[in-house]
């Protein structure tokens, strides 16, 4: 297996579970909602998850009371993409497998 695609699968797993916490605290009043950012591997491989942060935009104001500033279009697009990518990574893994399988059934 790729360490770089493994890693960038744990990387889009910490994101995809951002995002599902977001989604599931929507309806919490006062929620901020958090983002991830993501840097390059160590030698420039892979990815790995440099931040999680909190959003400091204030929630609209209902009845005195804050509400979440949870965007859940942006966070379902985003985990759109999120499980595209996930779906890339997984199939560059399969096809690095079978190439090794090949090769080793012709070294057989």
């Amino acid at each position: 297996m790729s360490d770089t695609n493994v890693s960038a699968l744990s990387a889009l797993s910490t994101v995809q579970e951002v995002s599902a916490n977001n989604i599931a605290n929507m309806n919490t009043d006062g929620f901020k909602a958090s983002s991830v950012v993501l840097e390059s591997g160590p030698g420039d491989q892979g990815v790995e998850v440099a931040a999680i942060r909190e959003s400091t935009t204030p929630g609209s104001v209902i009845d005195g009371a804050e509400t979440s500033n949870t965007d859940i279009g942006r966070e379902m697009v985003g985990m759109i993409t999120t499980g595209r990518a996930f779906e890339a990574n997984v199939a560059a893994i399969r096809v690095s497998e079978e190439m090794t399988g090949h090769l080793l059934n012709m070294i057989a």
